[in-house]
């Protein structure tokens, strides 16, 4: 039992670890720093060796960047595997494993160092293993934990997914239906050029999706005037796209400027402490402090750094706590927002890990009639819940005023 509680938190602080965005501690940030730099040194030695002149001069010092960055992606691929089930919480460690190693990222995580394996057991594909290399750029979408500009990409894209995934279905039968009727029309004039219906499926596409490179063109009468109507189909099809997702960035911007106004000022205020020198709790973590009935430690302000208060976070001499108490009513923090979530409120029924807020804010407290729940990803928002939320703007705000 005593290995299994070792196994479960060496998990849990591994998978904090390659989680990109948690930055609660120096090893947690400065991996993340790591896994950056080591993923942009091999994208900048990648586009360095293909030229010649770069390549001779400096080409043992590209290889070495690349070789030591490989090595980087896959330890990083054993240690995803390793804490896989702190992610996909309710597996097991091998269902879990298997789970994400089939996922996108799990996919991309292995093409990204696979490939400069391969050549060494098969020698002849050594080409097209290098073709695989270009998806280890994909990992760049890791850093949008770090953005929420990148993260509204993502959420565009997959809310509008089934729209966007009709629309480009439309053009391609468009683009189909079009390079029949030219082969058609056109074979018999230009056998030459319109030798089957690929090449007329090129004709399409150029022509929908650009303004047509001029290399085939009908020349039939017949065909011009055919070219003319697709030209003007294309015009308006290949513009859906573009609208539905245009649509969805102004949806998400709404949803985040609704976000405001749904918060309702309250009184609700919290107790600042300081863990000076000789304090019991210096030294423990958040688990081990028991705390009064009716109170919880909502924030751990520490330096220039804000944690969210998990079991296993060690409080250290220095470090201030936000404290929330129900009868606290002398030395308080007041930045704080509530939201009441209504009958039909979007987060009702949502796990806390699902719900689409900024990364700048905190949830600190959930208040279910009466009750106080500390804030985790697996709990399930209700009808009637009280949400604390504090945002990092008002975190420096009060950083700034107590001088921390």
């Amino acid at each position: 039992m005593k290995k299994a509680r070792h196994l479960d938190n060496l998990q849990k602080k591994i998978y904090s670890m390659v989680s990109i965005g948690v930055t609660d501690n120096t090893i947690n940030q400065g991996y993340d720093i790591i896994s950056t730099v080591a993923l942009l040194a091999n994208l900048a030695a990648a586009f360095a060796i293909t030229f010649e002149d770069v390549k001779e001069a400096h080409g043992d010092l590209l290889h070495w960047v690349e070789l030591i960055t490989v090595l980087f992606f896959t330890i990083d691929y054993g240690l995803r595997i390793f804490c896989a089930s702190q992610h996909y919480t309710g597996y097991s460690d091998a269902a879990a494993a298997r789970k994400y190693m089939l996922s996108g990222y799990g996919i991309i995580d292995l093409l990204s160092f696979l490939p400069y394996y391969l050549p060494a057991f098969f020698p002849a594909g050594a080409a097209v293993f290098r073709m695989f290399r270009v998806v280890r750029i994909f990992r760049l979408f890791r850093i949008n934990a770090y953005s929420d500009s990148l993260t509204l990409i993502g959420n565009v894209l997959k809310n509008k997914r089934t729209q966007i995934l009709a629309s480009v279905f439309i053009v391609i039968l468009l683009i189909l239906a079009s390079s029949l009727c030219m082969y058609s029309v056109e074979h018999e004039a230009q056998p030459d050029v319109f030798k089957n219906a690929f090449s007329a499926i090129w004709w399409a596409t150029s022509t929908l999706l650009t303004v047509g490179y001029g290399d085939i063109y009908p020349i039939t009468v017949l065909g011009q005037l055919l070219g003319i109507v697709i030209t003007f189909l294309g015009v308006g099809l290949v513009a859906i796209p573009t609208g539905i997702i245009s649509a969805g960035f102004i949806e998400e911007y709404q949803k985040a400027t609704r976000f405001a106004d749904i918060q309702q000022e309250q009184d609700v205020r919290f107790i600042e402490a300081s863990i000076d020198e000789g304090d019991v709790w210096a030294g423990k973590t958040i688990s081990e402090i028991g705390m009064p009935s009716g109170s919880i430690i909502a924030l751990v302000l520490r330096g220039k750094q804000t944690i969210v208060p998990r079991g296993d976070v060690e409080i250290l001499l220095g470090d201030k706590l936000i404290i929330c108490a129900e009868s606290a009513t002398e030395g308080m923090l007041e930045d704080v927002k509530e939201i009441i979530l209504r009958q039909n409120h979007k987060w009702n029924g949502q796990k806390i890990r699902d719900i689409d807020i900024s990364r700048q804010s905190f949830i600190v407290l959930v208040d279910r009639a009466g009750k106080m729940l500390k804030p985790h990803g697996d709990l399930v928002l209700e009808e009637g819940d009280k949400v604390l939320m504090f945002t990092k703007e008002n975190i420096s705000k009060y950083s700034r005023e107590y001088s921390i």
